[in-house]
């Protein structure tokens, strides 16, 4: 349960980093530099997730539930 809880506030993350950037892209007039930190912030956010998911399925916490591979 702990891990589903830390992917959804990772997806929250990720979300709030998307439209940060949104939003540095249209409001900033120079080149402050927030648009690349938001950036490396979202494929950072992006890399431990999909770290999280894989060590579910290696751990047994998340599992297949699909008929053919039963």
């Amino acid at each position: 349960m702990l891990l589903r809880m830390a992917i959804v506030v990772l997806l929250v993350a990720l979300l709030t980093s998307l439209f940060s950037g949104l939003f540095f892209l249209m409001k900033d007039a120079n080149n402050s530099g927030r648009l690349v930190s938001a950036l490396t912030v979202r494929i950072t956010l992006t890399v431990v997730l999909i770290a999280l998911v894989a060590f579910g399925f290696w751990s047994g916490e998340f599992v297949w539930n699909t008929p053919w591979l039963r």
